[in-house]
């Protein structure tokens, strides 16, 4: 075994039969070298399954293996894993210098050769000259990276990352996410990467495990888990689908109100829900497909944003074609392309 590997993980908070149960019987795997995504909303326990590979966290029962070796009852110290936290949490009257080369120092390694590793450090993120600056001298973006080599110069057998990106505006956010997922893969990282962002988790990600109070709901790439969602959980929670009610026939064509569609996958004739998201709608004249009337509209410079009045509610659709900019009140067809249309199991 490589990488991170939990095995029946339970985290309990609590000795009475009332405590409560934060990881239930949680088991996956971090292939060696790759990033992998615990995506979630708040409470769903994948912060706390970070803290338990960091060691800040001890599991109730299972067991943690990282790189072959099973660290489960081990201390932080012990299990050569570095985690870089949402604070950055870096020392505000030391200079940049010495914030990175802080944990060398802590281990017993020499001033000099401390020093040495942490320019080495800066330099791989980008921070060339910026070793006798202040904390408070740099930009959000500049901090972050700091925190980014003080964790890289340690070489960790695994590098942590909660919510990394989340005081960062949002045209930093993508260039971080970039800069990490670069670096990842330039240095055959293991990563585990906990946010509740799904465009950041789609971005960076060799794969993505969605959690829900406590479970795993889905694992899998980001290409499955957007395309091939399991549940209305996932399809929900993985971009911004509308679950719609439809039908499914024994020839395994599935009505969607006007709507006629061959599903991907093989489903069960009776009721089922069809997970719909934005930009697979087609705006068709009138007469055609799913009769709309539009109600919103907002222009954003490379799509529009249109809200539909239909017989199935009010549709969201987010369409590239600016040139043909319906107004308020427009009658139109909705059409569904091929991409992003999903059957999908009723569990919640």
């Amino acid at each position: 075994m490589s990488g991170i590997v939990f095995k029946d993980i339970v985290k309990r908070y609590g000795d009475g039969p009332g405590a409560a149960l934060a990881v239930k019987g949680v088991s996956f795997q971090v292939p060696k070298g790759t990033l992998t995504t615990i995506l979630g909303p708040s409470g769903c326990g994948k912060t706390t399954i970070l803290r338990m590979v960091a060691g800040l966290e001890l599991p109730t029962s299972g067991q943690v293996f990282i790189d072959g070796r099973e660290v489960t009852t081990l201390g932080p110290a012990e299990r050569n894993v570095s985690m870089m936290f949402q604070s950055y949490a870096l020392f505000p009257h030391m200079s940049v210098l010495d914030n990175v080369a802080y944990g060398l120092r802590m281990s017993g390694q020499d001033k000099a050769a401390a020093r040495a590793r942490a320019v080495e450090a800066l330099r791989g993120v980008g921070l060339v000259g910026y070793d006798e600056r202040l904390p408070s001298e740099l930009s959000g973006g500049q901090q972050q990276r700091v925190a980014l080599a003080r964790a890289l110069v340690l070489e960790p057998a695994v590098l942590l990352f909660d919510e990394p990106l989340s005081n960062l505006d949002a045209r930093l956010r993508r260039e971080m996410r970039e800069e990490i997922r670069a670096l990842q893969q330039r240095l055959g990282l293991t990563v585990a990467y906990v946010t509740h962002d799904q465009s950041e988790a789609l971005a960076v990600s060799d794969q993505i495990i969605v959690m829900d109070h406590g479970v795993i709901a889905q694992a899998g790439t980001p290409q499955e888990l957007y395309e091939h969602p399991a549940s209305e959980f996932v399809a929900g929670f993985m971009g911004e689908a509308l679950l719609l009610p439809g039908t499914a026939g024994a020839d395994g064509r599935v009505q969607l109100g006007p709507l006629d569609l061959q599903p991907r996958r093989a489903v069960s004739p009776g009721a089922v829900k069809v997970a719909v998201r934005p930009e697979a709608w087609r705006v068709e004249p009138e007469g055609q497909g799913l009769p709309a009337v539009l109600r919103k509209s907002a222009y954003l410079g490379s799509v529009l944003e249109y809200t539909f009045d239909t017989e199935l509610g009010a549709i969201f659709v987010v369409s590239p074609d600016l040139q043909a900019a319906l107004p308020v009140g427009a009658r139109a067809g909705l059409t569904l392309g091929a991409h992003g249309v999903s059957v999908v199991e009723s569990v919640r």
